[in-house]
This record gives structure tokens, C-alpha cells and sequence, in this order.
């Protein structure tokens, strides 16, 4: 069993200096905290690690249910009160930037793979899921706190107002569920946006292999810049129209009518030297 982990002074005495180029926004609702972590339901040996601890106030209640946890944090000043709150033999602190996190190189992969959590900065958020996104096959789940129209687009449908680009690029290597609402009200300082949790689990045998992964993220990338066009004109220089109809799909379709499988139908029709560029 674990023991209770003493809450830091950072995280108990109100606020203290944000550094705004960082995106700081920090939770600090128990209540809240308390549904987060009942969610994620860490168990004593579990190998996890959260990306920006900032004030610890998720940390402690994680280190009240497991052994050890890792972290990744870029803000040397919040970096240093963590350790000066958590011994090192519960808390291992990576001090860098998250979008540089090579997982392989935290040491070997844990047999069921890493569980990452994390309040992410809204200014990296989609960069930083499509960077892990490339390493799923050390991830176990993935839990984060992420703006609601983030959230909403990471889990939108085929044929709904937000599903795109990132609806798709998740789709092709994990499923993902929103697990519950957080108001600006449980942050400190506020956001002007309400927030939501998302559980990101990475697929065994992704719908989109590693090797076609390049080709399959361009057309993805090339078809939502012509949200509005259809496949037959945002495609143009591309694919043909009957490279479409060989898909399996039709021309005259918009981009976000089509499915994971339907653009992997798609990227597949792709030459490789076009698929290169």
C-alpha cells in the first residue's frame, strides 16, 4: 500500500508567479482532482508518467495510489519546489520540453506500457498528442486535461461538425472517450474556455501502420486544408477521380464524411514519389 504523499506548499498556498509563455493554467479543485484520479485509477505498480506537473497538485494524489511516478516538466523554477516537496525515490522529474520526450529513452518500456497523464498546455496540446501518438507502442492510455473544443474534436464522428484532421490522426492509432466537463472556474488563473479529461488508449495493431503513417498523414493534412472542397478538388495534383473511385469513395464527398478507413483507402492510392513530397 501506498502512503498519503504530503501535498507541496506550491500547490497549497494560493498562487505564485505563472509564466505565461508556458501556458500555464493550474488546477486546483479537490473535488475535481479527486474525480481525475478516480478516473485514471492508478494501481500501486503501474508505471506512469505525467507531463507537466506544474504545482503538484495532480502529482500528490497520483503518488497516494502508486509507488513511484515520473514527470516531465520545462519550468526549471515549478521543477525545483517539486523536488524540494517529493523524494526522488517517488518522483522521478525529467526537466525539458515535452514535445522533445523520446519515451524509449526513460529506460526500457514497462510490459503493459507507460500510462501518461497530464494538465497540457492548451498552446501544445495537438502537437504534443500527435508527437506521443508516434511512440504508442511503448503507451499503455494516455489521460489528459485538455480544452473541451480540443477534446470534442479528438473524439468526433465521421459527418459531425468538429471531426478533421485530429479526429482522424487519433482515430488511425487509438480510441478515445471524453470523461468528463472541468469549468475555468477549477483553474487558477481561469481559462476564457471550458475544459475536458480524455482516456487516449493507443490500439494493439493500429488501423494505420507505422510504414503507410507519412503517406496517410499528408492526404489528411492536404484534404482538411480544403475542409470545404470536395475529395475530387481538394485531392487535385494528387489523386485522380478515379483513384478516389478505386478507394472505394466518392469524388463529390467532402473530407469529413470520410472514415480511418476511407483515407487509408486513399493513401494507399498515393505514388511514392508524390507520397514522398
Amino acid at each position: 500500500m501506498t502512503r498519503r504523499t504530503r501535498r507541496p506548499a506550491a500547490a497549497d498556498e494560493g498562487p505564485g508567479p505563472v509564466r505565461r509563455r508556458f501556458g500555464q493554467n493550474f488546477l486546483h479543485d479537490p473535488g475535481i482532482l479527486d474525480r481525475i484520479v478516480r478516473a485514471i485509477d492508478p494501481q500501486p505498480d503501474d508505471r506512469m508518467l505525467e507531463i507537466g506537473p506544474g504545482r503538484g497538485a495532480l502529482t500528490a494524489p497520483l503518488l497516494d495510489r502508486l509507488q513511484k511516478l515520473d514527470a516531465v516538466e520545462i519550468d526549471r523554477d515549478l521543477a525545483a519546489a517539486l523536488r524540494s516537496h517529493f523524494p526522488p525515490e517517488r518522483l522521478t522529474l525529467h526537466t525539458g520540453d515535452a514535445l522533445e520526450l523520446d519515451l524509449a529513452a526513460l529506460g526500457e518500456t514497462p510490459p503493459a506500457g507507460w500510462r501518461v497523464v497530464g494538465n497540457l498546455p492548451y498552446n501544445i496540446s495537438t502537437p504534443l498528442l500527435f508527437h506521443l501518438l508516434e511512440q504508442s507502442e511503448h503507451i499503455r492510455d494516455m489521460h489528459f486535461l485538455l480544452q473541451r473544443e480540443v477534446v470534442e474534436r479528438i473524439t468526433a464522428e465521421p459527418g459531425s461538425k468538429r471531426y478533421g484532421r485530429l479526429s482522424v490522426m487519433v482515430a488511425a492509432r487509438a480510441r478515445a472517450t471524453e470523461l468528463l466537463g472541468v469549468p475555468p472556474g477549477a483553474f487558477h488563473p481561469p481559462p476564457k474556455v471550458h475544459s475536458a479529461v480524455v482516456r487516449i488508449v493507443p490500439d494493439a495493431e493500429p488501423r494505420v501502420p507505422a510504414a503507410r503513417l507519412p503517406a496517410f498523414a499528408a492526404l489528411v493534412n492536404r484534404a482538411f486544408s480544403n475542409r470545404r472542397k470536395t475529395l475530387r478538388r481538394g485531392l487535385a495534383g494528387l489523386l485522380e477521380a478515379a483513384d478516389i473511385e478505386a478507394a472505394g469513395l466518392d469524388p463529390g464527398q467532402r473530407p469529413e464524411t470520410v472514415d480511418v478507413a476511407g483515407f487509408d483507402a486513399l493513401a494507399r492510392r498515393i505514388p511514392e514519389s508524390a507520397g514522398a513530397e
